[in-house]
């Protein structure tokens, strides 16, 4: 099954727990795909104690997810793509949109 999901915060519990979601989607044999829109785009600069979040980045990609960033809200945050979370664009949504057999929300 395709699984997209949609990370719209930057809220350290919620990320930490949809890539909690995504490697148990891709360790269950699944494909799975995160868009980070809004403050979701913060992902690799979120810091928790309780919720380590760059662990499950990790995690995620290592499990061979894919991460993407909406372009426009990396712009108006004066930021740039990465190696693991490259700039996306509305059409790469509306892709994972079209393609997955489940689409999540988070934030």
């Amino acid at each position: 099954m395709k699984i997209g999901l949609v990370l719209g915060t930057d809220d350290a519990e919620t990320a930490w727990n949809a890539l909690r979601f995504g490697v148990t989607s891709l360790n269950s044999g699944h494909e799975a795909t995160v868009f980070l829109i809004n403050r979701g785009v913060e992902l690799e600069g979120i810091k928790d104690e309780k919720f380590n979040v760059a662990q499950q980045v990790g995690a995620f990609i290592g499990a061979k997810g894919r991460l993407l960033a909406c372009g426009t809200c990396l712009k108006s945050r004066q930021k740039k793509g990465t190696g693991i979370c490259p700039v996306s664009t509305m059409s790469d949504l509306l892709k994972i949109v079209e393609e997955s057999d489940k689409l999540l929300t988070f934030g």
